[in-house]
């Protein structure tokens, strides 16, 4: 047993966590940033800023985990 006495099983899950959960956070400041750019563009370009926007997000959830266990 470690001197902190967690379970190093656990303290490798809880940085597996911490990991995944700064990525959906940098995910999610991308998406914003990417919608605030997207708002200050003119009407006329939004709509196929936000088709590509669809796309890439599209892809990614395409290549994600299919979560079958």
């Amino acid at each position: 047993m470690s001197m902190d006495g967690a379970d190093p099983g656990e303290r490798e899950a809880s940085a597996a966590d911490s990991a995944t959960q700064s990525i959906a956070d940098q995910w999610r400041d991308d998406l914003l940033s990417s919608l605030d750019v997207i708002e200050d563009q003119p009407l006329s370009e939004r709509a196929s800023s936000y088709a590509a926007l669809h796309d890439e997000l599209a892809r990614r959830l395409d290549s994600g985990p299919t979560g079958a266990a």
